[in-house]
């Protein structure tokens, strides 16, 4: 009787270890996505968004009052075949989310928005202006010649939690939302 239950114990832990992997491994990952590069009459402009940001537990944390914060890359390189591509502009933007308990609203801060930060009611209104990037000036257009082969990169993080030092070990669960989308590339001929 006693082996039999040993049995069924191995069994079952088994069970719960694949059921385990098996939900990790159904996990949605972060992804660029709606990527436009455009121009006005005077810079290159780009678009993106990024989609399965948000996991519960970025939102749980987020709801208790733990700041969070994405940094998105932006590079653009003018490919010359046989030569090292020349990198043209370098940009790092970061978004912050934060949560005010007392007046039931979000701030969010994004770096290259001059009426930042933005103060909404709604998680849905914060998470939307955390995830996505519009009109971003990338380089003047005269920097830009005509006929010529450029490239478009662009990632996207989470940038790590920094918290006071007593909390690390209450806040451990934070190391388990780390994002780090791929680089995606767009191709354009100016």
């Amino acid at each position: 009787m006693n082996r039999s239950c040993r049995r069924f114990t191995g069994f079952f832990v088994l069970g719960i270890f694949f059921l385990t992997v098996h939900g990790l491994a159904m996990a949605k990952d972060a992804t660029l996505t709606n990527i436009i590069v455009t121009n006005t009459r005077d810079d290159l402009l780009v678009y993106l968004s990024v989609e399965d940001a948000f996991t519960q537990k970025i939102e749980d944390a987020v709801k208790r009052g733990v700041p969070a914060s994405f940094s998105f890359f932006v590079n653009l390189y003018r490919t010359r075949g046989m030569w090292f591509d020349k990198k043209m502009a370098d940009l790092t933007i970061e978004h912050t989310i934060k949560y005010n308990s007392l007046k039931k609203e979000y701030a969010v801060s994004r770096s290259w928005d001059t009426s930042s930060p933005v103060i909404v009611q709604s998680f849905d209104a914060a998470k939307k202006l955390m995830t996505e990037i519009d009109s971003l000036k990338v380089i003047p257009l005269g920097l830009l010649e005509k006929g010529k082969q450029y490239q478009i990169q662009a990632k996207a993080k989470l940038s790590r939690v920094t918290l006071p030092y007593y909390l690390h070990y209450v806040l451990f669960f934070l190391s388990l939302w780390d994002f780090e989308t791929d680089w995606y590339t767009i191709d354009f001929i100016y």
